[in-house]
């Protein structure tokens, strides 16, 4: 489902039932609830400064553990409402089917409650954490946009784009990245331009701008939604939809990469880049996926 390379250069691969897969470039270990996993699901994978792993289960509830290198301690997240902002923290998701998110300060876990957007009192849950290069934090919901976390304010992004899905229910924001010109993707076909709030003079503080039209860069086209994109080494998007492979976009054009298995497209969850600069897929049911220049291979330890 998740690939992630920590500081050692030491793969991790978070399963959807199977626990974590640790990979030294020789040696594959695979660590359950057998081994103090306190869920088999892992749905991120996050490092802290001095080296410890946390593997962060979203279902059936929020669970949270960290691994030293020897042995796993689960984490009790303190209650809190007293928002903070500082530039080494991690962010975590909390559980599915809640307006909760995780805060480490290198110390203490905090559990925080983001506040609902105005004139959308519905509730929502959080599917995407992301930092930007100013140090803002940014949360995609499910139904309700995106919100921005400055340290001091919150503001939402509530367009049709970010809440809706086809004028069928909605599909939430699930990843969140910004271009080499600092333009913000939201999982939708539309590009934000955010700027600072005090220097506009309207109520808005970005401008939306339809970027590629669908992913296969047509105007009119069922390819817009996406579940997870990045920004390789080469400033181009690459973005991972469901059940229509990989597509990368350059600034000018679109290419479409396949991702099959027996001669069958695959059901696709996530993209990451790695310390190296190399691009790995997570699917649902076929393993890790690694980018070799020229297509997608399963990758086999």
């Amino acid at each position: 489902m998740v690939v992630y390379q920590d500081k050692k250069n030491v793969y991790w691969y978070g399963s959807w039932e199977t626990g974590v897969y640790r990979y030294d470039g020789k040696t594959l270990i695979n660590y359950t609830s057998k081994h103090g996993l306190s869920n088999n699901r892992v749905d991120e994978i996050k490092e802290d400064k001095s080296g410890n792993i946390y593997f962060i289960s979203c279902s059936p509830q929020s669970t949270i553990v960290k691994f030293n290198g020897q042995s796993f301690t689960p984490i009790t997240a303190s209650q809190s409402n007293e928002w903070k902002l500082q530039s080494d923290d991690l962010w975590f998701r909390n559980a599915y089917q809640t307006e909760k998110v995780y805060r480490f300060d290198g110390d203490t876990f905090y559990e925080l409650t983001l506040p609902k957007p105005p004139k959308l009192p519905n509730s929502f849950e959080i599917y995407s954490i992301y930092q930007d290069q100013k140090g803002n934090i940014w949360f995609g919901t499910n139904p309700v946009g995106v919100c921005r976390y400055d340290g001091k304010s919150f503001a939402w992004i509530t367009e049709e784009d970010v809440t809706e899905f086809r004028n069928e229910g909605a599909n939430g924001v699930r990843s969140i990245t910004e271009d080499k010109n600092g333009n913000f993707w939201f999982n939708t076909e539309y590009r934000y331009n955010v700027y600072d709030s005090a220097t506009l003079k309207s109520n808005k503080f970005y401008t939306r701008h339809k970027s590629i039209g669908g992913l296969d860069g047509k105007k009119d086209s069922d390819s817009d939604e996406y579940l997870s994109i990045v920004r390789d080494n080469n400033n181009n998007l690459w973005f991972v939809t469901y059940r229509n492979g990989v597509w990368k976009y350059d600034g000018m054009k679109v290419t479409h990469y396949p991702v099959r298995h027996v001669s069958k497209d695959i059901t696709l969850f996530s993209i990451y880049k790695d310390n190296n600069g190399e691009l790995w897929l997570g699917t649902h049911e076929n393993g890790a996926y690694k980018f070799d220049g020229t297509t997608f291979e399963k990758f086999t330890p």
